[in-house]
């Protein structure tokens, strides 16, 4: 009986267990399914039971300085697709798949839009976005087909007014409407707002029940960029480095227009371009680099200007000083020559400018030493990126102090063994001449709201001051004379003082040099006293016999001063005006005698060839600054070019 008593006591504690146990694993499911997961299950009933439509925001306008839109937001159709409802429609997959392919063009495979039409039970999204921005002529199709569960809503689509203008500093959105490169990427956040949604029941089906009540959440339009670019003076570099493309048959062309007061950026070129609103993902992709901010290169002889800054103020030269050229300078052992094949022979500082005399900067640079020079081309910004408000920005290479050795220091000092990018150059430029200040350089202006609302305003970002007014002053009136006597005269503006420095820079390839490969640049500034433009010309790989920047950077530079001068107004003055000469007639003469004419009008001459002149540049007739490049071309070819004072 005790025996029977126990057996009873264990099978009941056994059930009382398994009840617990039972009641425990109910208690526990409904805390779950009731407490920890009714969030979850709670988010999907109401989107079983609800349709959640994106409101887009109306992205900022990106204006020029003066109100001209630049980029717009314009009202466009998305294709939206409920696969649910088009099972029931009448139409297969199939056959709704095949047409949109065609109506589409073959922008999309058959396989992506597919899967947006066909019904899968198992598929947990209900809705899908099945084609962006669609012409008039799809849009219109579409509602003629009065399809359920393919329809259109409203979308906004990225214009640009200007077309291929500043292409690659505005940038590009993407298909969802987000920033994907240049001021478009950089200020994506305040351009592109905050979407709004539209809220409605649905039944089973995915469509609204009647008489349902929808919740509207406004979309947030974002803000406006208003830049420092002038699209005017857009316009004329843009047309003046459009005909320069055509004429030296470069690889690129690149400008860049600086205030130097202030580092405000009025326009930028890089060539070849595109139109971003009609241009194919090839073009895109070939053209869309910002080269101006992204790519490096030697700059050559413009970089003696930041040698002779940096000797004037260190005050190891005075503009009384007298270098000797024999045609090059011998650097611990090794001979680094002169660009020119005739020596120059004994200079003063104003001449070794002007004639870009490679050696005397060799000579500047090593009574600098490493140390010093280094510590004005830090100063002047070389060692680090320009800080410009876009989406990239790009340093350049210097070489680190503890690997230069003197060969190095003397290539440095007139332009090699160094790269650049056109900003970071242009950038420290204009501390050259502006007093000796070095600017962040920027492209946007302020930022306002659809009413006109000032947001934001930037003001002039002084990084440092390097080098003294005095020795800015000195440096304008150096590179004037280079203008008015040395490889700039192409630059010269009838009427006006301009300022500046040509440069022709080896190319290298896989770490060689290339022979024959030159980019050709022009640095230049008006009115030379008081600059209030500054302007950079590169030439990447000109197809012309004679490829220095003197002739392929210089004469578009000057164009574009000149016609930045007159849309500003800035008088001529009248000292300037009394240099001008009329071109003669060369054509048919002899090459000596051309010589001698030119000599006798107070102009400087290149021949290229023997016997009688068969071309001239420039051409008859037209007015040039005294003391301007006249080049001529024999009906005989010779192996050497007679050139004077270029580079």
């Amino acid at each position: 009986m005790g025996v029977k008593a126990n057996r009873y006591k264990n099978r009941l504690l056994l059930v009382c267990l398994a009840m617990i146990l039972a009641f425990s694993i109910i208690v526990g499911a409904l805390f779950y399914w009731q407490i920890l997961a009714a969030d979850t299950l709670q988010r999907k009933a109401l989107g079983q039971w609800t349709s959640t439509t994106t409101v887009a925001a109306s992205r900022g306008t990106i204006y020029d300085a003066t109100g001209e839109a630049l980029a717009i937001s314009a009202a466009s159709k998305t294709l939206n697709s409920k696969p649910k409802k088009l099972s029931k429609s009448g139409y297969s997959a199939e056959a709704l798949t095949t047409m949109l392919v065609q109506l589409f063009g073959g922008q999309y495979s058959y396989e992506s839009l597919y899967k947006k039409i066909n019904y899968d039970p198992d598929k947990s999204v209900s809705e899908y976005i099945v084609a962006r921005h669609l012409t008039e002529e799809q849009a219109a199709y579409i509602e003629t087909l009065d399809i359920d569960g393919l329809y259109l809503v409203d979308d906004v689509k990225r214009y640009y007014p200007k077309g291929s203008s500043l292409v690659q500093v505005l940038g590009a959105v993407n298909g969802d409407g987000v920033g994907s490169d240049g001021l478009e990427l950089k200020f994506d956040k305040q351009l592109r707002g905050l979407t709004g949604k539209l809220i409605s029941s649905t039944d089973v089906s995915g469509g609204q029940i009647p008489g349902s009540e929808q919740r509207y959440i406004d979309a947030t339009n974002g803000v406006n960029l208003n830049l420092t670019v002038d699209y005017a003076i857009q316009s004329f570099a843009e047309n003046v480095m459009r005909a320069c493309l055509t004429d030296t048959k470069a690889k690129a062309v690149r400008c860049i227009v600086i205030n130097p007061k202030t580092g405000a950026i009025l326009a930028m070129v890089n060539l070849p371009d595109f139109d971003p609103n009609t241009a194919t993902g090839d073009e895109k992709k070939t053209y869309s680099r910002n080269s101006c901010i992204l790519d490096t290169y030697e700059p050559g002889s413009t970089f003696k200007i930041f040698t002779l800054s940096a000797a004037l103020e260190n005050k190891t030269v005075t503009e009384s000083s007298s270098f000797y050229c024999p045609g090059y300078h011998i650097v611990d052992g090794e001979k680094i020559k002169c660009w020119r094949t005739v020596p120059h022979g004994t200079q003063n500082v104003a001449e070794v400018l002007a004639n870009s005399c490679n050696p005397a900067f060799m000579q500047m640079g090593l009574s600098l030493g490493q140390k010093k020079l280094y510590e004005y081309l830090y100063s002047f910004g070389f060692n680090t990126t320009t800080g410009v408000d876009f989406s990239a920005d790009q340093s350049g290479i210097i070489l680190a102090p503890k690997y230069v050795k003197n060969t190095d220091l003397a290539r440095i000092a007139f332009g090699q063994s160094i790269a650049v990018t056109p900003l970071q150059l242009l950038t420290a430029a204009c501390a050259v001449i502006n007093g000796g200040i070095l600017y962040q350089p920027y492209f946007v202006a302020s930022m306002t709201d659809n009413e006109g609302k000032v947001l934001l305003k930037n003001e002039p970002v002084e990084i440092r001051q390097v080098i003294s007014a005095q020795t800015s002053a000195t440096m304008r009136s150096l590179l004037e004379n280079v203008v008015a006597k040395g490889g700039g005269k192409n630059a010269q503006v009838e009427g006006y003082r301009v300022g500046g420095k040509t440069g022709t820079a080896q190319k290298y390839r896989d770490g060689v040099i290339v022979s024959g490969v030159h980019v050709g640049s022009f640095f230049g500034f008006a009115p030379a006293n008081d600059p209030e433009i500054a302007v950079l010309v590169t030439v990447d790989e000109a197809q012309m016999y004679n490829d220095y920047g003197s002739v392929t950077a210089a004469p578009y530079a000057g164009q574009i001063i000149s016609k930045i001068l007159q849309y500003r107004q800035i008088k001529p003055t009248e000292e300037a005006q009394k240099e001008m000469v009329t071109v003669p007639n060369l054509i048919g003469s002899s090459c000596d005698y051309a010589a001698s004419v030119l000599k006798n009008a107070g102009l400087l001459v290149e021949i290229d060839g023997s016997g009688s002149v068969i071309s001239q540049t420039p051409a008859a007739g037209k007015t040039v600054a005294k003391y301007s490049i006249i080049k001529v071309t024999g009906a005989n070819k010779v192996d050497t070019t007679v050139h004077y004072g270029i580079d």
